[in-house]
């Protein structure tokens, strides 16, 4: 008992030290973990010993890993995406098996341990690739996309190579039997928790939540996720399968972005002591006299993976460039991969001799990605050479989009402050060109009318096809940093004169913008506060003359009042809450959809607290359509709320 309290104890002690060290360096936390687990486990200093009470308690760590899993898996998303997600990453996944499978032929390796490596090395990290994808600003790029695919598909992929490698460790003679009742289990298992938990799920978080109680909330979540994983257990499966399942069941009800926030400390926490388990699997000493297969393992992974990534984007006709990118981003192991690999050697599947090598490379290949992921326009630019044929589509349909078009104004993004600006300058009738880089923002905003065009405007050749030489001005309304200081520099190379106006989210950039060539800068943390200071004034009894006038004051100055302000404890600004926000989704009325023929006041698309702004018919857009209008086949309904609630009523207009 005390025993065992220690243990904890060390390792929570090792987790938060990491968890700072990670945070200070900008490293992911992760590979932190691994390193922790190696030196502090039994093959370095030995404070922990590799035990099977200890590895259960790592499990658990998966057990909510997998649950985030389901909990972001959402049909209409895989059928959006399908092309990528079951063809590109379907691909990607048959194709190292399969190549993985002649490795282990050749390498003495038998059928069982050759599925199971191919599983390992199938994966890669979903956690380090997003993160730093999403840093850059290219999780809507082409290679953004097909990496986000294939690591969807990946993660997919898991929930049957977890109910196949623990039957692939059956005796051979049985093993045909051991696959087909392994996977009748999980289909029946499915099947049951499927339709009857869809059924209660909904009903059932609705009980629970109208009590109102936090605590119960969280317990009740917690309840549902370790239940149905102690079922799938008991069903001879596994513990990580119940808890996907459990995750679908909770994200096809309303409480799925509360559940995500209240399951990820426990995730975030037991994930950690799982990733150190498997670091203290580690044996240095192995690896060091096995160093050349561990380097033989670090080439397949790294240079074959990558290789066969390339080969997979190029026959999908994809670019030179965007193939390269793509093969650099999924070239490393991947924390799924190291929950396969720790699986298939408690089930005897692969020695430890065989394991040492494979887990090294993982882990190095993981410690490498960061630096392949950031260095990858050098590399792409080494090995693919110039780009401007590659980019000829983009600049063409940006060079449409702007034909005949002068004295317009450019729009550099095409978020939320993107379109609120773009309804105030058609209210002006001022001509404008938006650009945005994600292409299903483009593509809705384009099918309800809006003039927007897909492009990125931090290159030179977008700007130049969108007519900047002959636009009246610019406005950036994204708020990277990186991709703004790009857009200032071309356009003062270009057309020095052009007035551009860039918003932020703070001051704290706000010199650094204007040496760069940005006329004016406007703060939302700044006008936010303004507006909260002018409402507090005219409560206390101010006259609305002098509120409009300090105001105008302030804004006068150029914020130089508000710069300096004392950041607290208690200041969250910054932090917007993006799934209660407001945003519009267009949606066409397909022949199978079930709303044709009905009025939208029979389709009450209000008690879902969504409103229909427009409905655009044979090219014509109505504004404000009201509820005696009848919805015909081909109308595009383009409607404002928030993501939760469209979604449901995205359901509702096609599926009834």
């Amino acid at each position: 008992m005390h025993n065992t309290l220690e243990f904890v104890l060390i390792m929570l002690a090792a987790a938060v030290l990491v968890a700072i060290l990670a945070r200070t360096f900008r490293l992911p936390t992760m590979l932190g973990y691994l390193l922790t687990g190696i030196i502090i486990g039994p093959y370095a200093l030995g404070w922990i010993p590799d035990t099977p009470q200890t590895r259960y308690l790592a499990e658990f760590g998966v057990v909510f890993l997998m649950f985030s899993v389901g909990l972001e898996f959402s049909l209409p998303r895989m059928v959006a995406m399908r092309s990528i997600v079951f063809g590109f990453g379907g691909a990607q996944v048959g194709v190292t098996l399969i190549a993985t499978l002649g490795l282990a032929w050749l390498l003495g390796l038998n059928f069982s341990a050759g599925i199971a490596l191919g599983g390992v090395l199938a994966m890669s990290s979903t956690a380090i690739v997003s993160k730093l994808l999403s840093d850059r600003v290219e999780l809507q790029s082409p290679h953004g996309r097909l990496s986000m695919g294939a690591l969807l598909f990946q993660d997919l992929a898991v929930v049957p190579l977890l109910i196949v490698i623990p039957a692939l460790a059956m005796p051979a003679q049985s093993l045909v039997q051991e696959l087909f009742w392994a996977l009748l289990k999980a289909a029946v298992v499915l099947s049951v928790i499927l339709y009857f938990g869809q059924k209660l799920m909904r009903s059932w978080f609705h009980h629970v939540a109208g009590t109102k109680s936090p605590e119960l909330f969280t317990l009740n979540l917690l309840f549902i996720t370790l239940g149905l994983a102690f079922l799938t257990e008991r069903a001879g499966l596994s513990l990580a399968l119940g808890a996907f399942l459990a995750g679908m069941l909770v994200s096809e009800t309303e409480y799925r972005y509360q559940v995500e926030d209240d399951i990820k400390p426990f995730r975030d926490v037991l994930l950690g002591l799982f990733f150190i388990t498997v670091g203290m699997r580690l044996d240095l000493s192995v690896v060091w006299q096995q160093i050349l297969q561990v380097m033989i393992m670090l080439g397949v992974i790294v240079i074959g993976k990558g290789v066969a990534i390339w080969a997979l984007c190029r026959g999908f006709r994809h670019s030179q460039a965007t193939s390269i990118r793509t093969a650099l981003a999924l070239a490393q192991g991947g924390e799924f991969g190291l929950v396969l690999l720790a699986l298939a050697a408690d089930r005897g599947l692969m020695d430890l001799e065989s394991a040492q090598p494979v887990l090294a490379a993982l882990v190095i290949s993981m410690l490498l990605a960061p630096l392949l992921i950031h260095r990858m326009e050098w590399i792409t630019g080494k090995l693919a050479g110039s780009e401007w044929a590659n980019k000829a589509k983009e600049v063409h349909d940006v060079a449409l989009k702007t034909f005949g078009k002068t004295g317009h104004v450019i729009v550099c993004g095409y978020g939320r402050s993107g379109q609120s600006l773009a309804r105030l300058l058609e209210t002006e009738n001022i001509p404008f060109v938006a650009l945005d880089f994600d292409p299903e923002r483009v593509k809705l905003a384009a099918a309800a009318g809006e003039s927007v065009v897909f492009g990125d405007p931090a290159k030179r050749e977008v700007l130049v096809a969108a007519g900047i030489s002959r636009a009246r001005a610019m406005i950036i309304t994204f708020s990277d940093l990186n991709a703004t200081m790009s857009i200032l520099r071309h356009a003062h190379d270009i057309k020095p004169e052009l007035p551009v106006v860039v918003r932020t989210m703070d001051d704290s950039h706000i010199d650094k913008l204007k040496e760069a060539g940005a006329t004016e800068v406007v703060s939302e943390v700044m006008e936010g506060s303004l507006m909260l200071a002018s409402h507090a004034l005219m409560l206390l009894g101010i006259p609305l003359s002098q509120v409009l006038k300090r105001i105008r004051s302030v804004r006068e100055s150029r914020y130089a009042l508000m710069r300096g302000f004392f950041r607290g404890a208690t200041d969250t600004d910054g932090d917007l809450d993006e799934a209660s926000q407001p945003r519009l989704l267009s949606v066409l009325m397909t022949p199978q959809s079930s709303a044709k023929g009905k009025s939208l006041g029979e389709l009450g698309l209000e008690a879902l607290l969504v409103e229909v702004i427009a409905v655009r018919r044979r090219g014509i857009r109505g504004v404000n359509p009201g509820p005696e209008t009848i919805i015909e086949e081909g109308d595009v309904l383009v409607m404002r709320g928030t993501a939760e609630n469209l979604a449901a009523a995205e359901i509702r207009l096609l599926q009834g």
